[in-house]
């Protein structure tokens, strides 16, 4: 065992505070990473507070991870020491059920451990990246590309794999009109993703306070959803509507913007249940869906694609001391457009 330092919530609600944990010794197949960038995601925050249920406490969140291998097992064959990695939402699964053998751990039947809030195989809580090391099998550890900075690549961990996935999925691509509800911190990485598949992109947002950014990230057009006019102006025009906020929406009045047999695909998670029309989607014959981030082969596709493209998030870095006020300023919408937490000042 490895005693390092991080930062954790001691209860639900509670502030985050700095203090130590233990990180089980390298194991066979396992990789030691010393961390050294964490994405703050807003399903820490959720998750910190209990919005999602009951959860494990105390809690290190952190599934946006990004450092450099400091030791591996005698058994591991994909990593050396210096190599540069990630750590995503998953840390193991069953690896045997079908939905594993087809690349989508996240959807393993046997159950996924998640990086952090979850119990490990080994009965034990697992602990996530606002720390300075981590252990992982090697299986679930990700290739870094040269062409990312590491600060910049950590958000890509979920942030990335979950709009990538999707937008790949439903097919954004050239001669495609897509549209991304939310210029936060999925959906700017959304923006720049389907820019770079070839997608003509629309941004949806409360107002045009972001607009000019918007442009700058790649997006072709950009609508206040505040306007009753955008919902009248634009019905019927898109082939894919990617939602990536996590506050409830009137989903009738978004599916009225789709063309026939478009789609809706939901990769937020409002803590409200939603009510929907089903005349909203049977016109049309439409589709309203949901995307929860991509297996470990996806999300290295997903680097190996950013890097290509030159993609990063567009990041605030900000020392671990200041963990709870960037959890205030995300709930408010207040980041431009994720925090990186730089974890050498844990």
């Amino acid at each position: 065992m490895t005693t390092v330092a991080a930062y954790a919530a001691p209860a639900a609600k509670a502030p985050l505070e700095r203090t130590t944990i233990e990180r089980r010794a390298v194991r066979e197949h396992d990789v030691l990473i010393d961390i050294k960038f964490a994405g703050i995601c807003h399903s820490d925050i959720h998750q910190a507070r209990e919005g999602w249920g009951e959860a494990i406490f105390p809690m290190v969140p952190g599934h946006e991870i990004a450092g450099i291998v400091s030791e591996v097992g005698p058994g591991v064959t994909k990593y050396q020491v210096g190599d540069r990695v990630g750590v995503g939402c998953l840390v193991d699964s069953c690896r045997e059920c079908d939905n594993c053998k087809a690349g989508l751990e996240q959807h393993c039947t046997g159950g996924s451990v998640g990086t952090y809030n979850a119990v490990g195989k080994d009965g034990e809580p697992t602990y996530g990246g606002y720390s300075e090391k981590v252990v992982v099998d090697e299986n679930f550890v990700v290739r870094i590309p040269e062409g990312l900075a590491l600060d910049e690549a950590a958000p890509l961990l979920c942030a990335g794999i979950t709009t990538y996935s999707p937008l790949k999925r439903w097919g954004a691509a050239p001669g495609k009109k897509v549209a991304v509800i939310g210029l936060g911190g999925l959906g700017h990485m959304g923006v720049k993703i389907a820019h770079a598949l070839g997608a003509e992109v629309t941004v949806l947002s409360q107002s045009l306070r972001k607009k000019d950014d918007g442009l700058k990230l790649g997006a072709d057009h950009y609508y206040a959803t505040s306007d009753e006019t955008t919902f009248k102006e634009l019905a019927g025009t898109f082939d894919l509507i990617l939602s990536t906020v996590s506050a409830p929406l009137d989903f009738g009045a978004y599916l009225g913007l789709l063309k026939a047999n478009g789609a809706l695909v939901n990769v937020g998670a409002p803590e409200e249940p939603i009510a929907l029309n089903l005349f909203s989607l049977i016109g049309g014959s439409k589709t309203l869906a949901g995307s929860a981030i991509g297996g470990i082969a996806e999300t290295q596709e997903m680097l190996d694609f950013c890097a290509e493209h030159g993609i990063g998030a567009e990041i605030e870095l900000i020392a671990a001391s200041e963990i709870n006020e960037a959890y205030e300023r995300v709930v408010a919408s207040d980041v431009r457009y994720r925090f990186v937490i730089d974890t050498a000042t844990i």
